[in-house]
């Protein structure tokens, strides 16, 4: 008995040792419902209890065991691309906030909610039977390239330390931001049966989708909220190609997944896209 536990310790202290070993870029798929936040703390968790961590804290700020975050929020009711910094990687975090990402959004005319979202409480009502595909198709060349965007008031973006949604869930109330310079790059009109509509769109740091098709809604004369929400490429990450889904949360898979510090850097600037004229 004595010989298996002293055969164990070495293995559990091997298998943290390899993940601690770890520097460089991955992505996740997040899922429909938990925050960015709980899902990397999730990955967390599954991954100190795989290197043999008995009741890991994955909440735990000082000492941590294992050095580990996110670039780019994606809202709860969002799912898709989450890319994950671990040990030096965390410090190329802040290109994947500014790099090139791309998303699909199934918009939904005639509501408008007060987290621009399907997750917030209908705020305004209004027709939408005017609307036509070439309407939308028109109104969407005004959103394209380097535009101004106001950031929704339920948002990730902080008021003397926090979070604006988090403020207004307490009954603060919280000024709108500022309006701040956006690029999107391509945006373009997938689906129309209204009062659904689906749009592809590549945009920059610091976009918010969820803006995008509230002022679309208002430019149509009508209003309109984001039904559903999917990140599908974010820096040199793609859905299809690179986010590992839960049950390939393991040392091995993330191992052979990681992009290193320089990899990360290269890729980034490689596919970074042209801005377009208009």
């Amino acid at each position: 008995m004595a010989g298996n536990v002293s055969n164990t310790v070495p293995a559990i202290t091997s298998s943290l040792s390899q993940l601690q070993a770890l520097n460089g870029l991955f992505a996740i798929y997040k899922k429909q419902g938990p925050t960015s936040a709980d899902v990397l703390n999730v990955l967390k968790e599954v991954l100190l209890k795989e290197a043999g961590v008995k009741n890991p804290n994955p909440r735990k700020r000082k000492n941590q065991s294992l050095k580990m975050g996110h670039g780019g929020t994606l809202d709860s009711a969002a799912s898709g691309v989450l890319v994950v910094g671990v040990g030096n990687g965390t410090k190329m975090l802040s290109t994947m906030l500014t790099g090139s990402k791309k998303y699909i959004a199934v918009g939904e005319f005639g509501k408008a909610t007060d987290t621009l979202d399907a997750t917030g409480s209908v705020t305004l009502e209004k027709g939408f039977e005017h609307i036509t595909r070439l309407d939308v198709e028109e109104k969407l060349k005004a959103f394209t390239g380097d535009i101004m965007q106001v950031p929704p008031l339920y948002s990730a973006l902080k008021k003397d330390g926090q979070r604006l949604s988090v403020l207004l869930k307490k009954g603060h109330k919280v000024d709108a931001k500022p309006a701040r310079p956006v690029t999107v790059y391509n945006l373009t009109l997938q689906e129309f049966k209204p009062p659904l509509f689906t749009l592809d769109i590549e945009c920059g740091g610091g976009f918010y989708v969820r803006s995008l098709v509230d002022d679309l809604g208002k430019a149509l004369s009508s209003c309109a909220h984001v039904k559903e929400l999917i990140r599908t490429k974010q820096g040199p990450f793609t859905l299809e190609e690179h986010a590992l889904h839960e049950e390939q949360w393991t040392l091995e898979h993330i191992s052979r997944s990681l992009k290193t510090c320089s990899e990360g850097e290269q890729e980034e600037d490689h596919l970074k896209p042209k801005k377009v004229v208009t």
